[in-house]
């Protein structure tokens, strides 16, 4: 009988593994979906003119594929739920469009792009595919815990980590830039800007701007510390990395791009790393965790 008893425990426990791991298939399949629908929407509500690509269709269902699969692990690791978890998933890949923007409005000028027309329709397709969002995450059972980085820090040590954080984006940025510039620098040989330039909008824009939204990944996810600061990394590097350079590019030739793939997501994998691991807790106490279910 024990051993009967013993095996049906185990049958049922297999079962709910299973259940969970289809359910979580069938969220990142609608949120993959929506997003694919929203993005569609907003190209024909705010269309970007640019040179076409062919076969490219293929490579924006990859890249939100990916999109949405870190997305779902960040709300499947959220306390959040209702409109709160889906404005924060959505301002997510709306910051990562701004600072591209950013980047391509100083430094990428004499490209015939509308980049206030690019972050339109970004904030169009976030706005469209929320609501999906908040339907599909409503109900879910949050397993982050209720550590806040920056409330649970006191107003010195808040200064020191965020400059320390931005700091280290620029130095990264320095370095992986200087690492792959043998291999880009004909392309960037009529349009390069100064070094001064380069450290002033990473320094004074983008770094400030990148710490924010790591710091939102930390709140999000609520991991210890060494695990919170590799998954922080690692969603930072898709979303601001591997899925925007995957997309065929009409002024960018593929060996750039590859190369700017390479670089970008690991130099953001490594900002991410660090950041989770400056603002992450070491332990999560066993009271919060409890609270969070």
């Amino acid at each position: 009988m024990d051993t009967q008893r013993t095996g049906c425990v185990r049958t049922k426990e297999e079962s709910r593994k299973i259940m969970k791991i289809l359910r979580g298939i069938g969220q990142i399949a609608l949120t993959w979906l929506g997003l694919v629908a929203a993005q569609m929407i907003a190209g024909m509500l705010v269309p970007v003119k640019a040179p076409s690509v062919g076969n490219i269709l293929g490579w924006v269902a990859a890249s939100d594929f990916l999109v949405a699969a870190a997305l779902d692990f960040a709300a499947m690791r959220c306390e959040w739920k209702g409109w709160r978890l889906g404005l924060a998933l959505a301002a997510i890949p709306v910051g990562t469009t701004a600072l591209t923007a950013i980047e391509g409005t100083v430094f990428l000028n004499h490209w015939d792009i509308s980049w206030p027309r690019v972050i339109g329709a970004s904030l169009v397709t976030y706005a469209l595919v929320a609501p999906l969002w908040v339907m599909i995450f409503g109900r879910h059972n949050p397993t982050g815990a209720h550590y806040r980085p920056v409330r649970s820090e006191s107003p010195g040590r808040r200064v020191w980590k965020f400059l320390a954080s931005d700091i280290a984006y620029l130095v990264l940025y320095i370095i992986a830039g200087a690492i792959i510039f043998p291999f880009v620098k004909t392309f960037y040989a009529t349009h390069m800007p100064s070094l001064g330039r380069i450290a002033a909008v990473q320094l004074l824009i983008r770094g400030p701007l990148l710490v924010c939204l790591c710091l939102l990944l930390v709140r999000m996810l609520g991991l210890p510390r060494l695990s919170g600061a590799l998954a922080v990394g690692a969603v930072l590097s898709i979303l601001n990395g591997v899925a925007p350079l995957l997309l065929p590019n009409p002024y960018l030739p593929d060996a750039v791009r590859w190369v700017h793939l390479g670089e970008i997501s690991s130099s953001n994998f490594l900002f991410g790393v660090f950041v989770g691991w400056v603002w992450g807790q070491a332990k999560i106490p066993v009271h919060t965790i409890s609270q969070a279910g």
